[in-house]
């Protein structure tokens, strides 16, 4: 007799009579019970801040693992008195049902948003449902059976269907698991305010390195795979890196060199080649340099290492800003030098610590060229709109101030020619 077969006979025996109305019972004040301390255990969980990695997973399994334990206990203390066959029946069903809201959970954690995601929790769900029917018919011995029984030998290793559905198995809840443990540990890290931004971004890369090489190191052995046997790819591996791979190992090699000596760091204002832009990101592969005018260069690590970079933020994020004008040769220039200097000051992104600067750079043919120099502490906003605000006011106050712009003037002479238009 199935597994099924005898919760059916129990059922069938129990329905309608004390002892079922009983079980039913119970199972009811379980839920009721389990909703009621579920919800309260969020609440807590919420107001103290606890369980970071909680907030968004506690809250799926609370009623389930609540219910589930409350009915395990009711369960424990009828079955002295009577056979609990709709009790066990709740019980099964609560743990596929907790099982697969926390595999969900965990999936949302690991894939981003889209259909890979949408179809992978349908499929998780079917799976897991489809497993605890097998379960519970009695069947699934059989299925394992039949699996183990299509097999084959590669070398010494005996290796069938069952395995093989094993072991991705075991690989993808390994992988899946890890991957959501390294986005926990790579949150904390990438919070920590106190640690360098450029230390964090590679520890939390070594970090999701690791965690993905222990779960194929663990999930293997648990199917009974010589991880041993991975030594002949780790060769092959080897080989394809010196050669036909060699371009992209020295990218994420030099990705890492970057990262840990730090003389690019996100948030830099670098110019590499003839890109001149903001450091948004430094990834295993490439960099990504965000130009002023909003364009995003992605530039393979191995150039940031191999080519000269100007790094304008390096030791010190201040930056001079100049801005050239030019008056005629009747102007006062101090007082020019003087309503520069105001007007510089009164931008608010111009330090006043080192404070602004004018200079005369060249005696022009129209006019003198006067240099104002200023000092900012944020060149990843960069420097038209402020080059465009000291111009546009220092022309309103030349103007009003009755100063001379020059502008390019030129005398033509026309010679009489030695005879008429005849």
């Amino acid at each position: 007799m199935t597994p099924l077969e005898s919760t059916i006979e129990a059922l069938m025996t129990q329905a309608g009579s004390g002892r079922g109305l009983a079980q039913a019972a119970i199972v009811a004040a379980g839920l009721v019970a389990g909703w009621l301390a579920g919800g309260a255990l969020r609440r807590r969980v919420d107001a103290k801040g606890r369980w970071a990695f909680g907030k968004g997973g506690f809250d799926r399994v609370a009623f389930p693992l609540a219910a589930l334990g409350i009915i395990w206990g009711a369960r424990f203390l009828a079955r002295k008195w009577i056979p609990t066959p709709f009790i066990d029946l709740a019980i099964t069903l609560l743990v596929a049902f907790a099982v697969i809201r926390f595999a969900v959970y965990v999936l949302r954690k690991v894939l981003p948003e889209g259909a890979l995601l949408r179809g992978s929790e349908r499929t998780i769900a079917i799976a897991m449902w489809l497993g605890v029917a097998l379960h519970l018919t009695g069947i699934l011995p059989e299925v394992w059976e039949a699996l183990d029984s299509v097999s084959f030998m590669a070398g010494k290793q005996r290796i069938s269907l069952l395995l093989v559905a094993q072991g991705l198995a075991s690989v993808a809840v390994a992988l899946a698991i890890s991957m959501w443990l390294a986005n926990l540990i790579e949150g904390q890290i990438l919070a920590a305010e106190r640690i360098e931004v450029s230390t964090r971004v590679v520890l939390a890369k070594l970090v999701r390195a690791v965690a993905f090489f222990l779960a194929i190191l663990v999930a293997l052995p648990i199917v009974g795979i010589d991880v041993t046997a991975l030594s002949l790819f780790g060769g092959a591996l080897g080989v394809g890196l010196g050669f036909g791979l060699q371009k992209i190992a020295s990218n994420y090699v030099s990705g890492y060199i970057i990262l840990l000596d730090r003389s690019v760091r996100i948030g830099d204002l670098v110019t590499v080649d003839t890109r001149h832009g903001v450091v948004k990101e430094i990834a295993s592969r490439y960099t990504v340099i965000r130009s002023l005018d909003g364009t995003e260069s992605i530039i393979p690590n191995e150039t940031l290492i191999t080519q000269a970079v100007t790094n304008h933020s390096y030791t010190d994020r201040k930056v001079l800003v100049k801005v050239k004008v030019s008056v005629g040769y009747g102007s006062d220039v101090d007082r020019v030098f003087a309503l520069l200097l105001d007007i510089a000051r009164r931008q608010p992104r111009v330090l006043a610590d080192p404070a602004p600067g004018c200079f005369i750079v060249n005696l022009g043919d129209n006019g003198i060229d006067i240099e104002l120099g200023a000092w900012i502490a944020d060149p990843d906003q960069g420097q038209a709109a402020l080059r465009g605000a000291i111009l546009k006011e220092a022309l309103e106050t030349f103007r009003a101030e009755g100063i001379e712009i020059p502008f390019p003037q030129r005398e033509v002479r026309l010679l009489g020619s030695r005879g008429g238009v005849g």
